[in-house]
């Protein structure tokens, strides 16, 4: 401690004691003054040693307490974390028993089920979760689970109960109807069973009425936690700004202490210690809302530190006292100011001075490098958003292929069932083939049929072939859909890692601004360490000797008395221009407590105004309240046609029921008529298969009559050549020959016909195909254009990245700037005016509702107070 620290007020007394410090000096022996320097140098080296171990003890105890806070912290979180698993537990468990009593209400266990969902709110209150918090213990914690689970089971059983016994009652009238029983137990069977649907509603509206009640109730608990959260968010606001105005007090409080010791400095010429800037929470710019407790622990703190400050100052004053008798003030004062300067050395050796400057390295190296990693992200950035345009056109395209393949698909329908006309059509002319047959005998008509016969295959084989193609594009088609879909999975992971991305981003950004302020605070700190070095270095080492030394402590007391009769003379003046000034500042608070009297009595008169305004309001409610009150009325009124209309709802339920069982009746005797016709559907079952035995001897018998035909016809051949009598028959045959060449010219006009269907099929498939090659060359020449955009992109990206860095930096600002207020160009935006929608700081608004005459800065619109709104950006 430097005996320079001490107050300057108390120096005056210490000079006091000059005179008789230095008589009893001269009247001591001279080898005690020469041993006495010899004593003080052995002390202090003493004393360094012993501060450098106490440094070093200190320093141990600091690391082992940052490891207890450390593991202090690690517990906390996993007691955290296992308390958050246990809420997750209870909550999932309450949900669970929630179910299974609906369930077991569902199944008709009843009223029981609903006093077990009351008895599980009222013990929500007390489960494993709170107690775990509370007691600690995990003995306690299992043996909640272990009645949750034993509750959970019985619910189980309750639940399996009433499922058996709806079941077995379902079965006992299931049983009963199927042994098809007269009518009379039919009768008393419904009836049961619409008892037991009655049972089943009545217990239902139970049930919704219990439901309704608690919805109510847990509606009005909503509620009132709103109304206490806005309570409870207008008692943060305003601790927030008392706390705001405690703080301002404190930092104006901490800067007239800052004068005060910069002017005893300058009046005294001593060095004053750095003070130590209060450092207020902030979170993101703004000031943090802080606790009563924590306040109220920041001022305790301050209050011992003055007392130890008080207590230093004692102890300076003693060392002093002691230091004037020993009469040896300017050496012991050159001594410390040696001691100080090594002092300071130390400082810029020691420990904590290099961790700090270590941190400040770490921090300047990491805002580095989070810039670094922020332009590489802005400038990987517009490649991000190309791809995910290049991923949109390709799910358009995608779009389109997959409506192509659906137009596809309509038309291969549309073909197989011209195929299969075209087969009916073809069997069809095989039958009239075989008659034509028959009944001609020329080898030139079976020659025409047979070629007709191949063509109408070989046309067969085409359609077939295409029938192929289209089934192979169906294919493709669903691989491309099957591709589509993995390709707007990639779309949604990209856009999730953008998001990823953007969020990474905004922590970084705030993390670099609080690297900023660090810095900024570490570079106030040395600024200051180096201001007090180069004070500290100023200071002039004094080597004179002791005679001179004396010499001139005698001359500085003859002018410290001059000094001090001036200085009485003065503090007259001062006193006298005291009371001249307090006279005036007397008369000015007297003229301001008259303007704040006018000022007091213009609110008066506007509080007169208001409380007419307010009586008039109070008339206008009671009007309402009248109109409230006629309208409950008419309410009431409309409750009561309510009921009467349940009423008649109930009637037109129970004719429903005699109209359901009317329903049964008829539904028996449909039963009955089902099984008389499907007795005759088999019947007619086996009639089709007579009929399809007496075809298939038909048709063998045609296939007989078909050779017998060949037999004849050669027959024919050689008896025309043989004999001429049978002219008249040939003339006959050629007779039924012409009515076979007029069915033939007919068949051929249908083959045309049904050629040209095929023709215009064909083209229709032409065309598809071409559409088909069309859309694949396209996306061939969009597939080499991606390639090429990737190419150039990547070379834009090597060659001009600086270019491009620039740009986004520039971009950056514009967004910066146009995220600030319009007004003033230096704070955000933080409010909108509702009626033109534009966006200033709440600094500037609340200046413009200061004004009568309200408007917008930017469009100059009317506005008010409830037509300003907070806005986060």
């Amino acid at each position: 401690m430097d005996p320079e620290d001490e107050p300057p007020q108390k120096r005056p007394h210490l000079n006091n004691n000059d005179d008789s410090s230095m008589a009893r000096q001269s009247s001591s022996s001279p080898p005690d003054d020469n041993n006495k320097p010899y004593f003080d140098k052995v002390d202090t080296a003493v004393l360094q040693y012993q501060n450098q171990k106490l440094v070093q003890q200190l320093e141990t105890q600091k690391q082992e307490l940052y490891d207890l806070e450390s593991k202090i912290k690690e517990l906390k979180e996993k007691q955290t974390s296992y308390d958050e698993i246990l809420i997750k537990v209870n909550q999932h468990w309450n949900q669970l028993i929630v179910d299974i009593i609906l369930l077991g209400v569902q199944a008709g266990a009843g009223k029981s089920a609903l006093k077990n969902l009351d008895w599980v709110e009222s013990s929500q209150g007390t489960d494993a979760i709170q107690s775990s918090q509370n007691d600690g213990s995990i003995g306690y914690v299992k043996e909640a689970l272990a009645s949750r689970q034993t509750s959970t089971r019985e619910l189980m059983k309750l639940l399996e109960d009433a499922i058996g016994s709806q079941g077995a009652k379902l079965e006992d009238i299931a049983q009963i109807l199927l042994r098809k029983p007269s009518a009379e137990d039919a009768v008393i069977q419904l009836r049961k069973l619409d008892d037991l649907i009655t049972e089943e509603a009545s217990r239902l509206h139970e049930v919704v009425d219990v439901l309704h009640s608690k919805h109510k109730q847990y509606t009005d608990e909503i509620q009132t936690c709103i109304n206490n959260h806005s309570v409870d968010q207008l008692e943060i606001k305003h601790l927030a700004g008392e706390l705001e105005e405690s703080m301002a007090e404190l930092e104006e409080s901490r800067r007239k202490l800052v004068n005060l010791r910069m002017q005893k400095d300058g009046g005294s010429g001593m060095r004053v210690p750095i003070p130590v800037p209060v450092i207020v929470p902030t979170v993101n710019g703004n000031v943090s809302p802080e606790k009563p407790a924590d306040r109220s622990k920041r001022l305790r703190e301050l209050n011992k530190s003055m007392e130890e400050i008080k207590v230093r100052a004692e102890d300076r004053l003693s060392e002093l006292q002691d230091a004037r008798e020993d009469n040896l003030i300017l050496s012991k004062q050159l001594e410390h100011l040696q001691s100080e300067l090594k002092e300071e050395k130390y400082v810029h050796a020691s420990r904590p001075y290099s961790l700090l400057n270590e941190q400040f390295q770490h921090w300047n190296t990491e805002a580095e490098r989070y810039k670094t990693l922020i332009e590489s992200l802005q400038a990987e950035r517009p490649f991000v958003m190309r791809r995910e345009k290049e991923l949109i056109v390709k799910t358009e395209s995608i779009d389109a292929a997959r409506n192509t393949i659906d137009n596809s698909k309509s038309k291969v329908e549309e073909l197989q069932n011209q195929l299969e006309r075209c087969v009916i059509e073809k069997n069809e002319m095989e039958i009239k083939m075989e008659e034509a047959m028959q009944d001609s005998g020329r080898k030139d008509v079976k020659e025409e049929f047979q070629v007709m016969a191949s063509a109408l295959s070989k046309e067969m084989t085409m359609m077939e072939s295409q029938f192929n193609r289209w089934k192979g594009t169906a294919d493709e088609a669903l691989s491309l859909r099957e591709k589509a879909k993995s390709l707007s999975a990639l779309v949604d992971v990209k856009t999730t890692e953008l998001k990823n991305i953007s969020d990474k981003c905004a922590e970084q950004m705030g993390k670099i601004k609080s690297l900023k302020d660090v810095n900024e605070k570490m570079q106030k700190d040395k600024q200051e360490l180096e201001s007090f070095l180069d004070i500290m270095g100023q200071q002039i080492y004094d080597n004179r000797d002791l005679a001179e030394i004396k010499g001139s402590e005698h001359r500085a007391h003859m002018q410290a008395q001059t000094l001090r009769n001036a200085l009485e003379e003065h503090s007259l003046e001062l006193r006298v221009k005291a009371a001249y000034e307090a006279e005036a500042a007397c008369r000015q608070r007297l003229s301001v407590a008259e303007a704040e009297m006018a000022e007091l009595r213009a609110e008066l008169d506007a509080s007169y105004r208001d409380v007419l305004e307010l009586k008039e309001a109070i008339k206008i409610k009671e009007v309402e309240a009248d109109s409230y009150i006629s309208e409950i009325e008419t309410i009431g009124q409309a409750y009561e046609d309510m009921q009467t209309q349940n009423q008649r709802l109930l009637q037109q339920v129970t004719e429903r029921d005699e109209y359901n069982i009317k329903l049964v009746s008829d539904s028996v005797k449909a039963k009955q008529s089902q099984n008389v016709l499907l007795s005759e559907k088999q019947v007619l079952a086996i009639q089709l298969q007579q009929l399809n035995e007496s075809l298939e001897s038909s048709k063998s018998r045609i296939a007989k009559s078909e050779e017998q035909m060949q037999v004849l016809h050669q027959e024919a051949v050689s008896s025309i050549q043989e004999d001429r009598h049978i002219a008249m028959k040939l003339e006959a045959a050629k007779w039924e020959l012409a009515d076979a060449e007029k069915e033939l010219r007919m068949l051929k006009s249908t083959v045309s016909l049904s050629e040209k269907e095929l023709e215009q099929i064909q083209r229709k498939i032409d065309d598809i195909q071409t559409e088909l090659e069309n859309e694949r060359n396209e996306r061939k020449k969009l597939d080499e254009e991606l390639m090429e955009l990737n190419r150039t992109v990547e070379e834009l990206i090597s060659a001009t990245g600086e270019a491009a860095i620039q740009k986004l930096q520039e971009e950056i600002k514009d967004c910066k700037a146009i995220l600030k207020c319009g007004v003033c160009f230096d704070r955000p935006k933080e409010v909108v005016i509702v009626k033109c929608y534009h966006l200033f700081c709440n600094q500037c608004i609340q200046r413009n509702l200061e004004i009568r005459h309200r408007k917008c800065p930017g469009c100059g619109t009317a506005f008010g107070q409830n037509d300003v709104r907070f806005v986060k950006i």
